[in-house]
């Protein structure tokens, strides 16, 4: 747990020394679970947090962060002599350290996408692994 502190501390200590070329990104998200997760989760909610630094017209790279949700399915399971019950898995949750890209289509419509690791904080034994988010989105008001 230190280490995802110390990571997060250091990603916001470096963007605030670098304030005056660029700028904080704060959002939500939704989505649908994909890859291994999808067979236990049914839906994915989260925030996003990036400082992102201008490279050319419309185009931005920076670090990204956040806390990320999926929500465990509830399933039917059979127990011989006593008939069928409910079960519900225990949500999983994680913490992404990544780069950022993003790309502006209009003045508030948006591509990007988000590359890095994400540490696992759940219940469990899980581990991290491998992160990656394409996004779509709409800039509703500048945050400066």
């Amino acid at each position: 747990m230190r280490k995802i502190l110390f990571s997060v501390a250091a990603l916001f200590t470096f963007g605030a020394m670098n304030a005056q070329e660029g700028g904080f990104s704060l959002g939500l998200h939704a989505g649908i679970p994909m890859g291994d997760i999808k067979d236990n989760s049914s839906a994915n909610f989260g925030v996003d947090v990036a400082y992102m630094w201008p490279m050319g017209e419309g185009f931005k790279l920076g670090i990204a962060s956040g806390y990320t949700n999926y929500s465990a399915k509830e399933y039917d399971i059979y127990i011989p002599g006593a008939g069928t019950a409910k079960i519900k898995g225990d949500d999983a949750g994680f913490i992404p350290l990544a780069g950022a890209a993003r790309f502006g289509l209009t003045e508030n419509f948006f591509i990007a996408a988000d590359l890095g690791y994400a540490f696992y904080t759940g219940k469990g034994d899980a581990n991290g692994g491998f992160y990656y988010q394409p996004k779509v989105g709409y800039d509703f008001m500048p945050f400066e």
